[in-house]
């Protein structure tokens, strides 16, 4: 008996005739035509039938198919809406990547916050699921990147009135499966092979009934009817373990796979000849890659077994090869031998069309978010096309999908994958030292090198566990690599920090009205009067609420204003503004009193200055888009009274040049004086005529959001903000630094603050040349000759302690003998270098040295040892050193320490023989 039984007893399928029955292989309930079905149609419980023997009338491209769809879907009353970006964090914040089309509504939609587009709607969405990365080449049917055609039908029950944005029915499960039924025949689909399975969803405190549509052993689409939220005392107690109740609103959330559908159609031995035919065609002739006539027939033959392969329901993928090549009557070696090349060519196309959706749609590769797992895919599919022998660029062989998906920033991806391998070589080259130690370490324990260490050697240095493999195998280790290694390290890293709240809020702010926000009606304005509504005491002074106010809270990188508040017989100061929810909170140094008549008045140079601030944050990212490419989106920004900061994605260092560029299009911007204009249009209309580049600065809630205009430069934002952006005055960048790899930082101040700022700098300059008795103009040539003369004393300094050292060493100093080794002990009281230096020379000759300094007032030994004499320099040092009250060591040929007690040193070196003695019996 599954779950939500009843919920899948449709009229639909009464009237149809369907009979529900349960797989004897997989276990689960389906729905089927035909009355002598057993199996649900899933694999293993069922094969690929549709290899060679395409499923419908005719075949289709990629293209052909969606239009078929949509245009499907347009004749039923739905509305085609264009599809959105692969980065969901562009319109949401509590996940990276666009997996599914009901990604684009949540979770405004979704909760009826904001109503859909459209509704009933359709669309094609490009999605992207990292967790199918190690499925990609071997199953078929995985892709990465996928196009999720979908409809969907957003609802809310008739007892909640107007309660949500849309209200009422348009349609549900009855009419969901009818659609998915007719859109089979109208392709020419034998309808009775279709299979219905129940397959319940959760995900996202949400869940519903669910059918997974299968067609001649493909799934081709899934009706999620997202009705039920979770609720520990629910009726409905589901797979996660947690119980749900249903919900107000209730939607339609259908996938149907555009790559599978197109797949089907042709008869192609798997989806990526249906989806890349040009690309795979052009790596096998590149890689070099024939197949006779009879291995032809075998690729066909297996693959209509490899949804036996997908590791997310086996154990073991070499074990399920073996059961396939079983199967099949031919030798496991020979059926991998054979597939595992065009596997590879198979990821390749797949991962190459990933990337160019990632960094056609902005997403710039770094250590953190979206950046990293495209910088995961990137080294992956390097790895890949190296192993395989393609003799072609990458960012040739992205280019190739960047062009089919028609991307209009070719150059700049082209570009991004350039930069990023440059950077994945030097990366390659730090990191295998790492892991030759690493191997060295396991050979020695007699243990394999663990996944953990694995996942720290790819997410540190970017090693491909093949790579890890092969060098640990050379040094005596062995490495187990899991079948799920790439969505073992996805996993890390497509998890979104939730926020957590930290303490309950005061039930009396739940209680209060919405503070009227007067800076959005007169941003000039700095003087109010209000209502105290209530007042809260804490720590550090008081809370206060008023039932309107000038003072703008702290948020959108602004920090909040300061100034005073008075009445009749008081003044208190305001010193932070925060807000919470809809109520403005002013911490104030006293209570004002409840009930209170107050007078506001704003600190005017600080509103200022953060206004010419924040406008100017606008100005600078446009500025640094027009410069350095679209691809630019902000990654943090805090604007400030004296200068303030935009933190944005970029592949590369910005250079001087194009700071200076980028201060030249924000000024004339400036000089132009155009008004700072604001509206507050729907959020829809909003994006469809904007783009999400909208919400470079944070995802605002609501029905309406607040748009500000700066020229052509549009952006959803709550802060203050001058009326022209002549009132800016001027804007200077101030330095530009690298936050993490992939994100850039531009420093910059506006107005009086660029002004004191580039004082600052002329002072700075001014005061070097006096310095160097120049004028400021010649400063630069001047400290290079001075640097470069400086150098060059240098090198002179250390030439003469080299020659001093091996005037040292020759000149006959007292030699013991260690076991027929001449050894000198000797004090020279000079710095590390010469010390290094005489031992190094006093080596050359066959001589172990042991020289000991007071110079700089502490004792420092240095120990070198001649190659074949056994002694370890490290243990020598280690015992001399803690003889001072110190420590050291090294490697057995050379090695440095000390410790503070001076006045030890030389009974330590007249102990220096036995020492070496000791240590070398030892």
């Amino acid at each position: 008996m599954s779950e939500l039984e009843e919920e899948y007893r449709l009229d639909y399928f009464e009237e149809e005739g369907f009979y529900r029955k349960q797989c004897p292989v997989t276990g689960v309930y389906f729905w089927t035509r035909d009355p002598d079905r057993e199996t649900c149609g899933e694999p293993p419980a069922d094969d690929y039938t549709f290899i060679d023997n395409p499923g419908f009338d005719e075949e289709y491209t990629l293209e052909e198919m969606r239009e078929k769809f949509l245009s499907f879907f347009e004749a039923q009353d739905h509305e085609r809406i264009d599809p959105y970006p692969v980065a969901a964090n562009r319109w949401r914040d509590d996940v990276l990547l666009t997996q599914a089309s009901i990604y684009d509504f949540q979770p405004l939609v979704t909760s009826g916050e904001t109503p859909p587009p459209a509704n009933p709607l359709t669309i094609s969405q490009p999605c992207i699921r990292m967790q199918d990365i190690d499925n990609v080449g071997k199953t078929g049917r995985h892709t990465m990147a996928f196009e999720m055609m979908a409809h969907h039908a957003f609802n809310a029950r008739e007892e909640v009135g107007d309660e949500y944005a849309y209200s009422g029915e348009v349609y549900w499960k009855d009419d969901t499966v009818r659609l998915c039924d007719e859109f089979f025949e109208s392709l020419g689909a034998d309808i009775s092979e279709i299979t219905y399975i129940e397959d319940p969803w959760v995900g996202g405190g949400n869940a519903g009934p669910a059918f997974e549509v299968l067609y001649r052993g493909a799934e081709l689409a899934t009706l999620v009817f997202m009705s039920m939220k979770q609720d520990p005392d629910g009726e409905y107690h589901l797979k996660d373990g947690n119980n749900y109740s249903p919900m107000d609103t209730y939607i339609v959330d259908t996938g149907y796979g555009l790559e599978r559908w197109t797949w089907v159609s042709q008869g192609t031995p798997t989806v990526y000849e249906a989806v890349y035919p040009d690309m795979i065609d052009f790596l096998k002739e590149n890689a070099g890659i024939e197949h006779t006539d009879e291995e032809e027939e075998l690729i066909h033959r297996a693959a209509m077994l490899s949804g036996h392969l997908d590791i997310d329901e086996i154990e073991d993928l070499a074990t399920a090869r073996a059961e396939v090549a079983g199967e099949l009557g031919v030798d496991k070696d020979e059926l991998t031998a054979l597939l595992r090349p065009l596997e590879d060519i198979y990821a390749i196309a797949d991962h190459c069309r990933t990337l160019a959706y990632m960094f056609g749609d902005g997403i710039v590769p770094s250590n953190v978010g979206t950046g990293y797992l495209a910088r995961m895919v990137l080294r992956r599919t390097k790895r890949l096309v190296d192993n395989l022998g393609v003799d072609a660029p990458l960012d040739e062989l992205v280019d190739m999908q960047a062009e089919r998906l028609d991307y209009q920033n070719r150059d700049t991806i082209r570009d991004i994958v350039r930069s990023e391998e440059r950077k994945y070589r030097k990366t390659l080259e730090r990191g295998s030292r790492r892991v030759q130690q690493l191997a060295d370490d396991y050979a020695e324990k007699g243990v394999p090198i663990p996944v953990d260490e694995l996942i720290e050697l790819y997410d540190s240095h970017g090693i491909q566990p093949d790579m890890v493999q092969e060098i640990a195998e050379e040094r005596g280790a062995t490495v187990d690599i899991p079948d799920d290694f790439y969505s073992l390290v996805a996993d890390r890293h497509e998890q979104v920090d939730a926020e957590t709240v930290t303490a309950e809020q005061d039930e009396r702010l739940g209680d209060l009205p919405a503070t009227d926000k007067l800076y959005y009606d007169d941003q000039e304005r700095t003087e109010f009067e209000a209502v105290v509504l209530d007042v809260f005491e804490r720590e550090d002074g008081y809370d206060v609420v008023l039932d309107q106010t000038m003072f703008y809270p702290e948020g959108g990188g602004q920090p909040a204003d300061y100034g005073t508040l008075s009445t009749d017989d008081a003044t208190v100061e305001v010193s932070d503004v925060q807000i919470e929810g809809d109520v403005v909170l002013h911490r104030t140094d006293e209570d004002p009193g409840k009930g209170e008549f107050v007078r506001g008045q704003l600190d005017v140079e600080r509103r200022r200055r953060l206004m010419r601030h924040h406008t100017a944050t606008h100005v600078i990212g446009h500025a640094i888009r027009t410069v350095l490419g679209d691809h630019i989106r902000q990654a943090g920004a805090s604007k400030g009274v004296d200068r303030s900061r935009l933190d944005v994605s970029h592949y590369e260092r910005i250079t001087r040049e194009e700071v200076k560029q980028i201060e030249r299009v924000a000024n004339e911007l400036v000089m132009r004086n155009v008004p700072v204009k604001q509206e507050w249009p729907d959020r829809n209309d909003a994006e469809n005529k904007y783009g999400f580049d909208l919400y470079q600065g944070g995802i605002p809630p609501g029905e309406k959001i607040r748009l500000i205009h700066v020229g052509s430069d549009v952006q959803a934002c709550g802060g203050t903000h001058v009326k022209r952006t002549g009132d800016i005055g001027a804007i200077k960048v101030l330095n530009t630094e690298p936050v993490q790899d992939g994100v850039e930082r531009v420093i910059f101040a506006a107005g009086d603050a660029a002004i004191e700022a580039t004082q600052r700098t002329e002072d700075a300059l001014y005061e070097a040349g006096d310095v160097l008795d120049v004028n400021p103009e010649n400063v630069p040539e001047t400290a290079e000759r001075f640097f470069t003369e400086w150098k060059a004393r240098g090198k002179t300094i250390d030439r003469l302690k080299t020659e001093l050292a091996e005037v040292r060493a020759a000149a006959g100093a007292d030699e013991v003998d260690i076991d027929g080794t001449p050894a000198v002990i000797q004090r020279l009281d000079g710095d590390g270098d010469e010390l290094r230096a005489t031992a190094n020379a006093l080596v050359e000759e066959g001589k172990v040295a042991v020289l000991g300094s007071a110079a700089g007032g502490s004792a420092q030994f240095v120990v070198g040892v001649p190659d074949g004499v056994g002694i370890n320099a490290g243990q020598v040092v280690g015992q001399l050193a803690q003889k001072v009250g110190g420590g050291g060591g090294g490697p057995a040929d050379f090695a440095q320490g000390g410790g503070p007690n001076v006045d030890a040193l030389d009974d330590v070196l007249d102990e220096a023989s036995d020492v070496l003695k000791n240590v070398l019996n030892a």
